[in-house]
């Protein structure tokens, strides 16, 4: 088996001519560096210098192992490079789980951001609700989660898991343009007691989110009609199927032909977005390296 460090040798004495010069460079004694070519050759069975009083220069089998000399060594060179970035959080792939407009929101545009800063880490992206991607984290099934807080969730402090709080984001009343709270510039939840409902299936944290508001506003809201999809939700109420909250940016880009969307009155109902990664290292993740906050969470 030929050792590598013997190879930097055999470059150092084929580009500098002389023993006496590749040790120098190489900040060895002319001694080490006549030891180790000996060994070199000894390992190889080859014999592969000429000496002369002008120097060194390399036999026929010096130059063929001189050659295969710089791609190992090149690529040597990449390995540890690649190993530097790893051991730096600036190398390895993260998979993370999110809710759709987490993913809109918050993750695409990591992404995008870690492509220009850190070109060297890899996302992985899950649609997943909070109820099923904070399970997922502790599992270790993925590395981090984009998650909105919800009734029975992991506490923040939670000694399991690290928590980065991302964003709050308030949730709009969306009634068909035929309702009478229509015309209001903003919708008073009691108001609405006594309609049917359109809203996420329980487990959803937005379906939390819904059911403790109309809670705080003093009635159990009547869900008629349930899905995850708010485009769905949106869609039943234009059809004069019900009303909804929805969280405002799942309301952009979307088609409201026949709704009409307006604040609560009073404090309005909200979501707290957080990422949360496991404080141990984590069984895929090669970016955060263990240290419980992932460089993209916080990009």
């Amino acid at each position: 088996m030929i050792e590598a460090r013997r190879l930097h040798i055999l470059r150092a004495v084929a580009d500098h001519r002389t023993v006496t010069a590749a040790a120098a460079a190489l900040y060895l004694t002319p001694s080490a560096v006549s030891q180790q070519l000996a060994a070199l050759e000894q390992e190889t069975g080859h014999r592969l210098f000429e000496r002369s009083a002008k120097g060194v220069r390399l036999t026929p089998a010096g130059e063929i192992l001189l050659n295969h000399t710089n791609a190992v060594l090149a690529q040597l060179e990449r390995a540890e490079a690649e190993l530097a970035a790893y051991g730096a959080g600036q190398a390895g792939t993260v998979t993370v789980a999110a809710f759709a407009t987490g993913i809109a929101e918050v993750v695409a545009p990591a992404v995008a951001r870690l492509a220009r800063t850190a070109p060297g880490i890899r996302i992985r992206v899950q649609d997943a609700e909070g109820d099923a991607s904070l399970p997922m984290v502790l599992d270790r099934q993925v590395d981090v989660a984009v998650a909105v807080e919800y009734r029975g969730a992991p506490p923040a402090d939670d000694p399991r898991l690290t928590h980065v709080p991302l964003y709050a984001e308030p949730f709009d009343a969306v009634v068909p343009v035929t309702h009478r709270m229509a015309d209001a510039a903003e919708v008073p939840l009691a108001e609405l007691a006594k309609d049917c409902w359109i809203g996420p299936y329980p487990g959803n944290p937005c379906h939390d989110v819904v059911v403790l508001a109309c809670e705080i506003a003093g009635f159990q809201p009547r869900l008629e009609h349930s899905s995850d999809d708010f485009r769905a939700v949106v869609a039943l109420a234009a059809a004069d199927a019900g009303v909804a909250l929805v969280p405002r940016s799942a309301l952009r880009g979307m088609d409201l032909a026949g709704v009409v969307v307006r604040p609560v009155d009073g404090v309005a109902p909200t979501s707290s977005d957080h990422a949360t990664a496991h404080r141990q290292r984590p069984r895929a993740c090669t970016a955060c390296r263990g240290r419980g906050r992932c460089r993209w969470a916080v990009a």
